[in-house]
């Protein structure tokens, strides 16, 4: 029986290699599609695990993920530091400001604005220059990608390639001048903007006035001490949310999943047409001849879904 079965297998030459060679695309494109959306996710904590030192984030208990910025009172940092079991406390600020550029174009940032006497929450690596730099007046220090692309400087003849820039090159951010002192490597976020380094007083004074400006508070524990205890000290202290560095990325993650389909479908090309179709009254009837089954998460309305799609 297995020899008639081996022989109907690989009788047919043609075939049998037909049969090998589309198992074998298959495969790939099931690898690929994987290591895509675990690329993606990866991106969304990325700056989360591009400040390794501290051992607990504490934020608003309405924050989401990483990006959703509420802000908070700077005396929420002095209370953070009086909790048992915390060794030191710093503020971090993180939010979207313009820069302008010097061909007068605008470019959205993302600034960061590290404790101005430790400058904890860094970038990883220096490509160029040296984060204590930052103490300089009106310092910043750019990401690389970001001074090569988004923030380069205009060609000087038509046609020619942009100039990165450079340590010493001045820029805007919100009408306020800043010198690049810096050059960094950092984490690809799930964000396109540039990645900006300063100061936590200098990024106050360039984001617009708001009466909270503090982000997130960054503690370190004491040695020996249980991180879910600490945790809980500090929310029954300040009413603040607060995770461990990996409870923060899965929280990323969690918000991600449940509620973005970019990273959370996969799907055919004419399906993805389908449901990213605008929002007409028949729109039901376009995409009816799609099965859609949920696979991550819970069921979401048209025009958010988090789900597989086969034709």
């Amino acid at each position: 029986m297995h020899l008639v079965a081996l022989k109907m297998l690989i009788g047919d030459r043609a075939k049998y290699l037909g049969i090998i060679i589309g198992l074998t695309f298959a495969s790939l494109l099931i690898t690929q599609q994987g290591a895509i959306f675990v690329g993606l996710m990866t991106r969304t904590y990325g700056f989360i695990t591009d400040t390794g030192l501290p051992d607990l984030w504490v934020m608003d208990p309405k924050v989401q993920f990483i990006d959703d910025i509420k802000p908070l009172q700077d005396t929420e940092l002095y209370r953070v530091r009086g909790v048992e079991g915390v060794e030191w406390a710093v503020p971090l600020y993180k939010g979207l400001i313009k820069a302008r550029l010097e061909d007068g174009t605008f470019q959205t940032c993302n600034v960061v604005g590290l404790d101005d006497a430790t400058l904890i929450g860094g970038p990883p690596a220096m490509v160029a220059g040296h984060l204590a730099d930052l103490r300089q007046s009106d310092a910043v220090i750019v990401d690389v990608v970001g001074a090569a692309g988004k923030l380069a400087k205009p060609a000087p003849e038509p046609g020619g390639k942009p100039i990165p820039l450079r340590i010493g090159d001045t820029l805007e951010l919100n009408d306020h001048r800043a010198t690049v002192v810096g050059l960094a490597s950092v984490t690809r976020t799930f964000q396109s903007q540039p990645v900006i380094y300063t100061t936590y007083s200098r990024a106050t004074l360039f984001a617009p006035r708001e009466r909270k400006l503090l982000s997130f508070v960054l503690a370190k524990m004491t040695p020996g001490q249980d991180p879910a205890v600490v945790a809980e000290r500090i929310r029954r202290a300040t009413g603040l949310a607060a995770y461990t560095r990996a409870g923060f990325s899965q929280l990323t993650v969690d918000y991600f999943m449940t509620t973005q389909a970019s990273p959370s479908i996969l799907v055919s090309p004419s399906a993805s047409a389908s449901l990213w179709a605008p929002r007409l009254p028949d729109r039901r009837s376009i995409t009816s001849r799609w099965t859609i089954s949920a696979t991550l998460g819970r069921s979401r309305p048209w025009g958010r879904p988090t789900a597989r799609c086969w034709a």
